[in-house]
């Protein structure tokens, strides 16, 4: 049997953290989410020598004070599960700022191993440290890396194991002195808390004693369950008035200053600078992509290029797709016997599914991308670039790459909010991403803008993203201000360098974000296609079919007595081929005719009806509400509803001449279908951009608050739309 390691890798946002994990646990990796939260867990496995070890990837943090969800995480990961070794990810190029994160790893008690990483965009900056020097001081076995090129990671494994086995001549376990009056007043609480078996056992008693003095919340609720809580308290509250009486400092601001001395007196240990060095790479190109004035038309240059990438490259394989999925369903209509299982399989399941993988080309190919530019980091230079626009909508810079992503899907464009540092931020931008127009409901604009604004209809869905985009904007700010006011947290920007990011590790994110979103919205889009498969074709009417086969056998009959009129005619054949084609033209409009009174009985035709006296003062018909409410599900949906009830037979994403037609002749304004395309834009995105957000926020109350202020503010978008285009005579 193979011994056993658990090895939690910890660092900095931006250190190369995630780059090593995959170099590490390669395709033996898993991505979940923590216990209870929406952070990604990332967790993988790697045989070596006769050990068996399981990495933990913890979230990237600057430090493990309870302040962040990430923060949290990583603290109580540390603390509670205790794993063998922590592999700390330092940033060579920037060893202060790193070395923070571990000064409180060390006063956790845990095992530690530096992963002394980007050691060559160090010495192009001109720094170099003296690594043997820093494991003398800290009593830390250093190991030099750079993860994009996968060079040091065995070494760095190898000094994981020779630390857990306690046999690395240079492990040691030290303590940052807080100076005397501090450490004094430590010992103190430690001595009270080794009254408590469960404290002492459970806990590194010095940390938990520091962050008592600091006035942690997280350390004071593990005293919750105490019985030496309320001794422990009053010795917490007599120390720190003793040294804000001897110091006039609190005591959290003298650990600090001690901490922050320890960290300045390593740096002026163990690194040389040049200080003639040249202006780095990263400087130099900065100055262009983050210049006031060509910054966004740079940036606004790369989207249009991943996104004419993303459709261009995507095309054909989508294109397979659906013929794939096309012929899984001809074959089960083929093979199968006549019934509602048979149904059920085509239309429910392959379609349900199908509408999933036809775009997963596409979304690869996006995922790819923007995994390229967001490991170059290109990416935190957007968000730089974004921060003063989006703090009018009390947000910064950084939620702007999800709102971006939303053109493309709402779907992967919430699930990207979990990128931001506050709650709060993530669910105000969870609650404006659904204002982006997502590509699925392009189809709705192109058939409603042909048919009524011919002329004009590429500025007018033009303008429908412009109009999405300026009710993102008014929203943001009154959400801002009435809703999630006061709950802003400080954000610092951060530039990291530019860097070539290592295929392998472009290709492991790109995948991560899609099997996540293939296992989340495959079950959901399925369970909602069956569900309105069943809506759709239930109740049955059972005079319907004896009703349209006595219409066909009536229109059968007139042909063959046309036929037999023309029987004595010289060029009979020619007319009774015109008369076949007449003939066949009259079935198909009324097996059309059929299909819409079926679906009219079905309960998704009574939701529709029941709908539309709400709809009628948008100029909406019941068949128009009926593809609102399919609409809910997937927007895909709504043209081939359309076309169904407007007895246009079957309609691909394309609007046929069929269905323009038969809109056009439905007695629809102008006004009204610039309404409905309105409407279309504003309200629920679909089911499982619902879900997404109902997930990703973690609670049920900002999926609800989504979907009714949305169609709040569709409905009442649509009816000024439509009193203002009949005030102009536009219907």
């Amino acid at each position: 049997m193979a011994k056993t390691l658990t090895v939690a890798l910890a660092g900095n946002p931006n250190v190369g953290k995630t780059a090593l994990f995959n170099n590490i646990t390669g395709a033996r990796q898993h991505v979940a989410n923590w216990p209870g939260v929406t952070v990604e867990k990332k967790e993988g496995k790697v045989r070596l020598n006769d050990y068996e070890i399981t990495v933990i990837d913890l979230p990237g943090t600057y430090s493990l004070s309870p302040y962040s969800l990430e923060e949290i995480i990583a603290r109580n990961f540390i603390v509670d599960e205790k794993p063998d070794v922590v592999i700390n990810v330092v940033d060579a190029s920037n060893l202060e700022r790193n070395l923070f994160l571990s000064a409180q790893i060390i006063d956790l008690g845990a095992k530690m191993v530096f992963a002394l990483n980007m050691i060559d965009t160090a010495a192009s900056r001109g720094i170099q440290i003296d690594q043997h020097r820093l494991a003398e001081l800290w009593g830390v076995p250093v190991v030099p890396t750079v993860a994009n090129r996968n060079q040091g990671t065995r070494e760095l494994l190898e000094a994981a194991i020779r630390t857990a086995e306690e046999r690395d001549p240079v492990a040691r376990h030290i303590h940052i002195h807080y100076g005397t009056d501090v450490e004094a007043a430590l010992v103190k609480i430690e001595a009270l808390l080794a009254g408590e078996p469960g404290l002492s056992e459970g806990h590194y008693p010095r940390w938990l004693a520091t962050k008592l003095l600091e006035l942690d919340p997280d350390a004071i609720r593990r005293l919750e369950k105490s019985s030496q809580k309320d001794r422990v308290m009053a010795q917490v509250e007599e120390s720190r008035r003793q040294l804000e009486k001897t110091w006039g400092e609190d005591a959290a601001v003298l650990v600090a200053e001690r901490r922050y001395g320890f960290l300045g007196g390593t740096v002026r240990e163990v690194q040389r600078e040049d200080l003639n060095r040249r202006v780095v790479l990263s400087e130099q190109v900065d100055k262009v992509l983050t210049h006031q004035l060509f910054g966004f038309p740079i940036f606004l240059f790369f989207i249009w290029l991943l996104f004419q990438m993303t459709f261009t490259l995507g095309e054909l394989p989508m294109n397979w797709i659906e013929a794939g999925v096309a012929s899984s369903k001809d074959a089960v209509q083929t093979w199968l016997p006549e019934g509602w299982g048979r149904d059920l399989l085509a239309s429910g399941v392959i379609g349900g599914v199908g509408a999933v993988l036809v775009f997963l080309p596409q979304i690869m190919l996006l995922f790819l991308g923007i995994s390229f530019l967001d490991d170059t980091g290109y990416m935190a230079r957007v968000a730089f670039i974004m921060d003063r626009i989006m703090h009018a909508l009390g947000l910064h810079g950084k939620s702007f790459i999800p709102m971006l992503m939303g053109f493309g899907c709402n779907v992967p464009a919430i699930m990207a909010t979990r990128g931001l540092g506050s709650h709060r931020d993530r669910v105000l931008t969870m609650l404006l991403i659904p204002l982006m127009s997502c590509s699925a409901r392009l189809p709705v604009y192109v058939l409603f803008a042909g048919v009524f604004f011919p002329r004009r209809a590429g500025q007018v869905i033009f303008g429908l993203y412009v109009f999405g985009i300026a009710m993102s904007v008014l929203l943001g700010m009154l959400f801002n201000r009435f809703l999630l006011r006061g709950q802003e947290e400080p954000f610092v920007m951060e530039l990291p360098p530019y860097r070539l990011p290592a295929l392998r590790g472009v290709i492991v994110h790109m995948w991560d974000k899609v099997t996540i979103y293939l296992k989340r919205m495959g079950t959901v889009i399925l369970a909602a296609s069956i569900i309105i498969w069943f809506l759709g074709a239930y109740p049955k009417n059972p005079e319907l079919p004896e009703k349209f086969e006595q219409e066909r056998v009536r229109l059968a009959a007139s042909f063959l007595a046309k036929a037999e009129a023309l029987k004595d005619r010289q060029d009979f054949a020619a007319l009774c081929l015109n008369l076949e084609q007449e003939k066949a033209a009259a079935l198909t409009e009324l097996a059309q005719k059929q299909k819409a009174e079926e679906m009219a009985h079905t309960f998704i035709g009574r939701v529709g009806a029941a709908m539309e006296p709400f709809m009628r003062p948008l100029g909406f018909d019941w068949r128009m509400s009926v593809s609102i409410v399919s609409g809910f599900v997937a927007k895909e949906i709504v043209v081939s509803t359309l076309g169904v009830l407007f007895e246009a037979g079957e309609v691909e994403e394309e609007a046929t001449e069929g269905l323009q037609q038969a809109i056009k002749a439905s007695g629809l304004t102008s006004a009204s279908a610039l309404a409905f395309m309105v409407f279309v834009l504003l309200y629920t995105p679909c089911l499982a951009t619902i879900v997404t957000l109902w997930r990703e926020s973690g609670a049920l109350k900002w999926m609800f608050f989504s979907i009714t202020y949305q169609l709040l503010l569709a409905w009442s978008a649509a009816w000024v739309i439509v009193q203002l285009g009949r005030f102009l005579g536009l219907g």
